[in-house]
């Protein structure tokens, strides 16, 4: 961090709204698929659970144990995650980190609340965590179709 006026811009009101209320923020009882995923570089943790039916979330939880950033994240791919295909969770995946690794576009509708987390592009060390809750959802997918397959 550059400095207080950074860290300040950084973890915005918005963010910590989001941060404090995360939507789906329970473990399911019986998920299609779970997966959990780490950031090693600061320890924050997501597991995420869905239930997955006609190629699509009907379901979705998950556990989140990470710092405000990720959390808003989390926010945001929980208040979107039921409804998605495995694409569409693909397609806010890729985006997101090419929002954040390649000054990409805000992701696309209904994933647009990733734009409150445009400044930390500048802070590669939480770009992980920021990944988390996308991430983990859309290895459940591939988890989910793999199983139904299978």
């Amino acid at each position: 961090m550059n400095s207080d006026a950074d860290l300040i811009k950084l973890y915005s009101r918005r963010i910590l709204a989001l941060a404090a209320d995360i939507p789906h923020a329970e473990r399911l009882a019986q998920p299609t698929a779970s997966v959990k995923r780490r950031s090693p570089l600061c320890g924050s943790t997501v597991t995420v659970d869905v239930v997955v039916e006609d190629g699509r979330i009907a379901d979705f939880g998950q556990d989140v144990k990470a710092c405000a950033l990720g959390q808003a994240a989390a926010a945001v791919v929980g208040a979107n995650a039921i409804g998605r295909s495995r694409a569409e969770i693909e397609r806010a995946r890729d985006e997101l980190r090419a929002m954040l690794k390649e000054n990409g576009p805000v992701p696309a509708p209904p994933f647009e609340g990733f734009e409150v987390l445009l400044p930390a592009r500048d802070y590669r060390n939480r770009h992980a965590s920021i990944l988390l809750s996308i991430e983990a959802t859309a290895e459940a997918m591939a988890e989910a179709e793999a199983r139904a397959a299978g």
